[in-house]
């Protein structure tokens, strides 16, 4: 009877520490104890790595370990229901300290994407070249797509905090470099620096969400993270343009850089040390041969497969952004780089499938129906939300001429509701286990939106009208939580990382579609309608291309020039914005499509 009760007991006990998570307590194999918090201490087995196991590899052998004497954790039993109290409110204490520190760079991250929204058009006037206004947005995604898989990888073996602090130290140069840069490409050139950073910031914050809470509690933990990058959103317009208004629009970069940098330092002291356990070490451990040291963790980084899906994505999203504007899209350049793409593609495959070890890209993530379908729907409203963003700004500023601060603001109803859908789907997923009815949904309410935007939007929008926006943002908030939990309920938990990674990598290429297409559709058919209306004005093809070349440089030519001119123009650029619409109303319908056909697994 009493031997009966110990085990119990013991079981009791195991259960209560296995209600932890792992990255609270020391959970290696063959260690004598296990209440030492792997947030402020090294391994006493000799381990000077640190590792810890995510959530759903934690096994109940590995918390306690076997050789301690059941009656010496017996006496915990008789004080479960304080332990488990205990246990919670460490473990929540904790996630809430990683998640605090999180919210700093996810909040100013999120800031600048709409501080840059709501200022393009004055970044690129004052270098006159408002037609290159797009390179902002397109350069900063193209330098996340080249370098996302590389992150969720690299995590796997250096740790997550590490990757983080890099990240952030990237995004810090770059805006920077922004904010003191003299042309428009040196700009640029700052924005690619901040994209090679800021590609990290939201895989590695979900990486570590998901390494310490369990699947069906992610998308409520994630709905918090949502609602500072919606904070975030919400106030970098406005404020970026009242700080462009008033002391110019480098300072709103350049104050950035000090924020980042802090980043970095909460993440050296606050964020755990230790390294994921992945697909890697797991191979190791049953090998025998364990790969150790410098040399070892850089044998197992998959260097050439993300140098072939970099280049194959740069030869794939270029020519769709110079197609149109800087050259014809029967140019023979344009099928050169698609047929480059094309080979690029093939060598990632064939190196992925036969030649990496430890592949960056997993391609067996590419044959499972619901990934790839999630990887749809995130992808095309991501290209429709960031098309929409791009084009509100410039839309008030052109038929209302209202100033960048005005037209930041004008972002923010588009804000709100992606917070409310973040919020809302973080929510019911944890109430209900069940995401693709919110997959539906959002599509639809999306597709409401710029349904509404397309029949009404004609420039003499009201204050009521610019609420538009409003189902759209909300429809991208459900898909951002949602979209998440699909592909994590979708894959093996052993490629985490990676399909994290394609996730993340499918919003970098829909943000490049998304504002690549709408800057095209929408210059083209200004250009196309401008050249119309002026040539109903008798006026020669010599001053009609001057005009236009005048028109596409800087908004604020609307203001200098003649009365019919300047009607002429901003009846142009609402038609082809009209256009733009279309374009987003067409990728959410797509979106729809793939979320009828999603399948749903159980949390």
């Amino acid at each position: 009877m009493t031997r009966s009760k110990t085990l119990q007991s013991s079981e009791e006990t195991q259960r209560v520490v296995d209600e932890r998570s792992p990255l609270l307590s020391n959970t290696r194999r063959g260690s004598s104890s296990s209440g030492e918090s792997s947030l402020t201490s090294s391994s006493s087995s000799g381990d000077s790595d640190g590792q810890y196991l995510p959530w759903h590899l934690t096994r109940s052998s590995e918390v306690v370990d076997s050789s301690v004497d059941v009656e010496q954790v017996a006496p915990v039993a008789t004080a479960s229901d304080d332990a488990k109290l205990q246990a919670r409110k460490t473990s929540t204490w904790a996630v809430i300290k990683i998640v605090s520190i999180l919210l700093v760079g996810t909040f100013t991250a999120n800031a600048d994407g709409s501080l840059v929204m709501a200022t393009h058009p004055t970044i690129a006037s004052e270098f006159d070249d408002l037609e290159n206004s797009s390179w902002l947005f397109v350069s900063f995604a193209l330098a996340g797509a080249a370098t996302q898989t590389l992150y969720g990888k690299l995590s796997d073996i250096y740790g997550r905090r590490a990757l983080l602090m890099v990240a952030y130290t990237l995004f810090s140069i770059g805006c920077a470099m922004v904010g003191v840069g003299r042309t428009m490409w040196q700009v640029v050139l700052g924005r690619v620096i901040s994209g090679s950073g800021g590609s990290a910031l939201n895989v590695l914050g979900l990486l570590l969400v998901t390494d310490v809470v369990p699947l069906r509690d992610v998308a409520a933990w994630q709905a918090g993270i949502n609602l500072a990058a919606t904070v975030g959103r919400s106030l970098g317009g406005p404020v970026g343009g009242w700080l462009a208004d008033t002391i110019g629009w480098r300072w709103s970069f350049l104050g950035q850089a000090p924020i980042f940098l802090l980043a970095v330092l909460l993440c050296w002291f606050f964020l755990p040390k230790g390294k994921q356990v992945g697909k890697g070490d797991e191979g190791a451990e049953a090998s025998g041969k364990p790969i150790n040291g410098k040399k070892g963790s850089l044998a197992r980084i998959d260097f050439l497969g993300a140098a072939l899906l970099a280049l194959f994505i740069l030869t794939f999203l270029l020519p769709i952004e110079i197609g149109g504007t800087k050259i014809p899209w029967s140019h023979p350049l344009i099928f050169v780089f698609f047929g480059v793409a094309i080979v690029f593609g093939g060598l990632f495959a064939a190196v992925e499938e036969w030649w990496a070890k430890e592949p960056i890209f997993p391609l067996e993530l590419l044959k499972h129906r619901d990934i790839i379908l999630t990887y749809v729907i995130s992808g095309g409203q991501v290209a429709a939300q960031l098309g929409l963003m791009f084009s509100v700004p410039l839309y008030f500023q052109v038929t209302q001429r209202v100033s960048n601060t005005v037209a930041g603001i004008h972002l923010f109803p588009a804000v709100f509701g992606n917070a409310i859908g973040g919020v809302l789907a973080g929510y019911l997923i944890r109430k209900t286990g069940r995401y693709k009815f919110l997959l539906i949904i959002a599509t639809i309410a999306s597709m409401f939106s710029y349904s509404l935007l397309l029949l009404r939007w004609h420039g003499d929008t009201n204050a009521w009208e610019s609420l538009y926006i409003v189902p759209g943002g909300f429809g991208a908030g459900l898909v951002q939580s949602a979209g998440f939990i699909s592909i994590q309920a979708a894959a093996n938990p052993k490629h985490k990382a990676a399909v994290t990674s394609g996730m993340f990598l499918t919003f970098q290429i829909g943000m490049i579609l998304g504002l690549s297409c709408v800057s095209a559709v929408m210059m083209e058919t200004m250009r196309w309608r401008l050249d119309a209306l002026l040539e109903g004005m008798d006026l020669s093809a010599v001053v009609r291309k001057q005009i236009i070349a005048k028109a596409t440089s800087s908004v604020d030519y609307i203001d200098h020039a003649d009365g019919k001119v300047s009607a002429a123009i901003v009846q142009a650029y609402v038609e082809g914005l009209g256009f733009s619409h279309g374009f987003s109303l067409i990728s959410s319908a797509l979106a729809l499509i793939a979320a009828i056909f999603v399948r749903e697994h159980k949390l």
